[in-house]
């Protein structure tokens, strides 16, 4: 492997325990690259090199900001190993082969849910398909805008009724794995934007998902927010971390009221606990 000397990272973003912090602008250290998250399923990292660099993960091209920063996402089902590849100016290159830690997934048996949410009818994927279409499109916006480095708060306080990357079996169906978090609370909550963002979908009532809403964040993550009654920010607006945006629902396939906030990059799904603070005890009690 080729090395790369006297290399230099500014601006550092420094992911610290759960917390998000920019470090001074006149921070530097002879590196070729820095990553802040952790290098495991379901995680988002922050990777930092100098202005002007190519960076490619498994050969695909990632978008670099004018500060060189980059986004990765490591799916649920991500394998073991990953390269990581860095093009510079002058021709040089570094290559970096990660080790990405893998997790254990929990089953989750849910019952009670209409027969239809869980097998549906010939008519009914005509409509899926469609609204999948919707949420695809929504998810290949690849803005240079940076709003996720506002970090992210919880969109809703409650207790934790479902975790990303569990095994579901609905009604005694095995089904696709959960890739959001759900979040128990009463129909009506308010519901923050975790993070600054760009409106790019909103939809009344998805067969699936009900009231459904994206925030794109730039770099092309994006949160979503399901099963909601009442949206309040229209397509195309720009929001602010904690600003209201929706009301908690029980639309869509659901057995009760909560909210299923999803975090993805493009269309890799990524573990939102992973990005916040632990919620404190009380809020989920």
């Amino acid at each position: 492997m080729e090395q790369v000397s006297g290399r230099f990272v500014h601006g550092l973003i420094g992911l610290l325990g759960f917390g998000w912090l920019l470090l001074s602008p006149g921070w530097a250290a002879e590196l070729a690259l820095e990553f802040h998250g952790p290098l495991q399923q379901g995680s988002l990292v922050i990777g930092q090199t100098e202005p002007g660099v190519e960076v490619f993960l498994d050969g695909r091209q990632l978008r670099i900001s004018e500060d060189g920063l980059f986004l990765m996402g490591f799916g649920r089902d991500a394998k073991p190993e990953a390269t990581l590849k860095l093009v510079f100016p002058d021709g040089a290159h570094e290559v970096r082969e990660l080790e990405i830690a893998q997790r254990q997934y929990q089953i989750q048996r849910i019952e009670g849910l209409p027969p239809r949410k869980v097998t549906p009818r010939t008519e009914d994927l005509v409509r899926i398909r469609k609204e999948a279409a919707l949420v695809r499109k929504a998810r290949k916006r690849d803005d240079p805008r940076t709003d996720f480095l506002s970090g992210f708060i919880w969109p809703v306080q409650g207790a934790i009724s479902g975790v990303y990357g569990s095994q579901r079996i609905l009604n005694g169906q095995p089904r696709r794995p959960h890739y959001g978090i759900d979040i128990a609370a009463p129909t009506g909550t308010p519901v923050r934007a975790p993070s600054d963002g760009f409106v790019t979908l909103v939809h009344p009532d998805m067969f699936f998902s009900g009231g459904t809403l994206i925030l794109d964040h730039g770099h092309g993550l994006s949160s979503a927010f399901l099963h909601l009654r009442r949206i309040l920010v229209k397509e195309g607006e720009r929001v602010t971390q904690g600003e209201i945006i929706a009301e908690v629902g029980a639309t869509g396939r659901v057995t009760g009221a909560h909210l299923d906030w999803r975090i993805n990059l493009f269309q890799t799904r990524l573990d939102p606990q992973l990005l916040v603070a632990p919620m404190p005890t009380a809020a989920r009690e």
